[in-house]
């Protein structure tokens, strides 16, 4: 049984997804953090540019997606305002060199957009 992305839409599914992925990402610093202080040689394949930019791109695209339909149905800006300037916090900590204030940024960009799609999800439900 398969769900129409229009369902998905309307049922909130994509913001849901989309602040389960931020929670992901999440664990992600926080492993990558854990794991370079354990095993740096292990912590290299974790702090990959393409998990970041591939990460980044599957957020924008669940972004424009999921806040983009939420604006045009319930017609509220503001939680596409507030995840767009998340995903623009998080594509300026590609940015910077891996370290610490990469990880501070890109976990408040990721905070900032999983808010946006809880506001989406709150005003259209």
């Amino acid at each position: 049984m398969t769900v129409s992305l229009r369902q998905a839409l309307l049922s909130g599914r994509i913001d849901r997804i989309a602040i389960g992925l931020s929670g992901l990402c999440v664990a992600h610093c926080f492993a990558t953090a854990v794991v370079l202080g354990l095993l740096a040689s292990a912590g290299g394949l974790l702090q990959s540019p393409l998990y970041h930019e591939a990460g980044l791109v599957i957020a924008i695209a669940l972004g424009a997606l999921a806040l983009g339909h939420g604006a045009m149905a319930h017609g509220y800006m503001m939680p596409a305002a507030i995840g767009s300037l998340g995903l623009g916090i998080m594509a300026g900590a590609l940015t910077m060199d891996h370290g610490a204030q990469e990880s501070l940024y890109t976990l408040l960009g990721v905070g900032i957009l999983a808010l946006g799609h809880d506001l989406n999800h709150r005003a259209g439900h």
